[in-house]
Parts: C-alpha cells; structure tokens; sequence
C-alpha cells in the first residue's frame, strides 16, 4: 500500500472507536496466515486478538478457505425468504448437535448486535403472545452486549462506552456485577443484589440477558459458576426467561464449548457470533427452546417479526459449518488447555509490576488490568515494534490468541506486554 493509500485512509475512513480529528495510525496489512499478520511494511506480527475473538483457527485455513471457494461456484448468496439451501441447513444441524438439547430453533442473523436484537424481540414477543406486557430487562453492570440501540440498552449504562447515550435508550434493570472470581471461594451473598431486583421487578422482566462467566468488553472480568447457577434458579423460580450471550465466549474459547458449561446450565435463549465462521464472515445465530418459539408463534404476528436481508447467507453457512467441522475434532481443548496452562504459569509474575492492578485468566483468555489507562497510539506502536498485535483498551491489556499459537507464539506476547508494563510513558499518569 503506498502513501497516497493510507493518507486517504486516514482522511476519509472512520475506523471502529477513532476520531476523525485525531486518527489513530492504521497498519496497513498485507495478508495473514496461521496466527500471523503480515504488514506491508515486511513487519510479521503474531495475533494476540484473534480479530477481536473470531479468528480461533487461525487466518487462511486450507479447510475453511475450500469452503468458502466451493460454496462460491455454487451462490454467494440468495434470500432466506421462501428459499432454503444445504449451507444453512448442514450449519443449523451441527450447531444444535452442540448446544443443550432443549435448544431446538436457530434464528441466522448477521452479526453479534443484531443476534442480541433478535434475542430481545424474541423475549419481548413471547410475553405479547402470553397476553402479558413486560418491557423491561435485567441485566449486569459491567456487561457489554452491543453497538446497537437495544443491545445498548442492556450494556452497563455507567462503566461502558455508551453511557453518552444515556436518556435516549429505554431504562432496563441492572444489577450489582458478580464479585467472586472464577478461581475463589463461593460467596453466596454476591447474588443477592440479582436476587433482590428479580424479586421486586419480576413481573415487569421478560427476560435476564447476561454474558456467562466471562464479562467482556465491559471489564473482562471472569467469575463464579455458582453465581451462573443461581441465576437459572432464579430464573426458573420467577418465571423469567434467560438469554445467555456467548458471542465472545462460544466455541471453546473459555475451556468449555459454551461458558454456560462451567455451571451446567442452559440457557432459554442463546446468542452466538464471532468464532461462528471462524472468523472469515459476520455471521450469528439466536438459538431457542421449542416452548418459547411456539408460544412466539402462536401469538397474534403468527410468526417472529424479523428477517434481515443477508439472513442465512449461503457463503458465511458454508464456512461456519466448515469451522464447526474443526471444532468437532476436538483439537481446540487440548489447544485451549495448553494455552490456560501457559497463562497461568506466565501472567501472575507480572503482577510484580506497580503498573498492574490484577492478573486473571481462563481458558484462552488472559487478561492485565492495570491503574492507569493506556495510550493506545504509543502503546500500540511499541507492540508493533515487538512483533506482536494487541489491542487494548482503557486499562484492561488482554490476550485472546489463536487456539493454534504455540508457547513460543504465547511467550512473544507476554514478553512484548511485560516490556510494556515496564514503561510509563505507554500509560496515562
């Protein structure tokens, strides 16, 4: 890519959470191969994002690009209405093989927002075909569900990105964040906030919506399984229904296929995306039970009210179904284990460092929180320079790699976030 390129760039394309005053500098990518990320420039980086949580096997698989190449001599694509085809129907088939087998719909949609749009109205619908009015959700501080107005609406108005638009989205219910890490003793008054709002609201509540064991972009804070498991009695106990969104954490990328395994429950609705495809294609899906999709549709719509235009395009089934192949060999848990292993053997002597406020980790996911925020453009730079790629964001440095990386893959990250942490000048004071 030449100057001219990348001045345009700078000028005319808005990236995701970058200003247009003051753009971040891009780097322009040439092509990606396993867990690597060639530049233009001849730079090699080893991916420690997985394309924000996606990428799980890697770029440029052989078996996932035959995929894509096969299914393209066939149709890129062809709507969903009235018409079906084999890619949709062999992904639909493999995904319900994974999930409780009291999930038995799978609604297509395009991406992990929109997943969550489509789990909301499937929620608000099936209390309207109950004869009931619920409007509201309860959900958890420090969770993130969504760029979109009503996945929005349930991310933590307060501790996230979209409290500037606070007063034009409806006012859901949020309770207290679990506090009891992942790896601590259970204490079971950390559930009592949720209980207390399920109790007084409840009847006003269609649904809770959470992120299990696993808080992502609204914290990357890991906890309890018993606080999960609490939470589906509450359900039960009141009545309300339970979405779990494991956009971030399906397929594999906590130590289990599902976070909801860790507590073995299942959800009455369940929202997954990002590793769907393995990260070739946006593409996501809102699984249910058959009680909650026959009440929907016994209502007086007669059937769900939603049906994006890409909806089950037959390119992105293709590659799903090829990335589920993968995932059915097993592989990714020994890979996933080794990672974990390597977290935590690598990630607690960091804590040495005054930078850091707290170590945590689980699964494939490794997480640095530290007192001050980073600056993104000087720190950004510096793991350019160390031949990694990491994204961080506000104090949280955090790897979500690959499952193929290796240990020396892995031990190129963590060295390249040590030296960062041994440098002020990369953090605001």
């Amino acid at each position: 890519m030449n100057t001219l390129d990348l001045d345009f760039d700078r000028n005319h394309i808005w990236h995701p959470y970058t200003s247009t005053i003051s753009p971040l500098n891009c780097y322009p990518v040439s092509h990606a191969s396993g867990n690597q990320i060639h530049l233009e420039s001849g730079e090699v980086l080893i991916d420690g994002m997985s394309s924000w949580w996606a990428a799980i096997h890697g770029y440029n698989h052989p078996h996932l690009n035959a995929a894509v190449t096969e299914q393209l001599s066939r149709m890129s694509h062809v709507m969903f209405g009235g018409l079906t085809h084999q890619p949709a129907i062999g992904l639909c088939q493999k995904l319900l093989q994974m999930v409780p087998a009291s999930l038995q719909h799978v609604f297509l949609a395009d991406s992990g927002s929109v997943a969550v749009e489509v789990a909301l109205k499937m929620a608000l619908q099936y209390w309207h075909s109950r004869g009931e009015s619920r409007p509201r959700f309860l959900t958890l501080r420090h969770g993130y569900h969504g760029d979109t107005f009503a996945a929005m609406s349930v991310t933590d108005p307060d501790n996230s990105m979209h409290r500037l638009y606070r007063g034009f989205l409806p006012e859901h219910l949020f309770a207290d964040s679990p506090q009891t890490g992942f790896y601590e003793p259970w204490n079971p008054l950390d559930i009592n906030d949720f209980q207390s709002q399920l109790e007084q609201h409840h009847q006003q509540i269609a649904a809770v919506i959470l992120e299990p064991i696993v808080q992502g972009a609204g914290g990357m804070r890991i906890y309890h399984p018993h606080y999960l498991q609490a939470v589906r009695k509450l359900c039960d106990q009141f009545g309300v229904l339970l979405i779990a969104d494991e956009i971030a954490t399906g397929f594999g990328r906590t130590g289990k296929l599902f976070a909801c395994e860790h507590a073995g429950i299942a959800p009455d609705i369940l929202c997954v995306g990002k590793a769907l495809t393995g990260g070739y294609m946006t593409l996501s899906a809102t699984l249910t039970t058959q009680h909650v999709a026959q009440t929907v549709c016994a209502g007086e719509a007669q059937c769900f009210m939603h049906g994006p235009t890409f909806m089950g395009n037959p390119l992105a089934c293709a590659v799903a179904e090829a990335s589920l192949s993968l995932i059915e060999t097993g592989d990714w848990q020994t890979q996933v284990q080794q990672i974990e292993h390597f977290f935590a053997t690598h990630l607690p002597p960091l804590q040495q460092y005054g930078m850091v406020k707290d170590i945590r980790w689980l699964g494939a996911i490794g997480v640095i929180e530290t007192h001050q925020p980073v600056r993104m453009a000087e720190i950004q730079a510096h793991f350019v320079r160390q031949g990694v790629w990491i994204r961080p964001f506000g104090r949280l440095i955090y790897l979500m790699p690959p499952y193929l990386s290796t240990s020396e893959d892995l031990t190129q990250l963590v060295r390249a976030i040590e030296r960062a942490l041994q440098q002020s000048a990369l953090f605001f004071q």
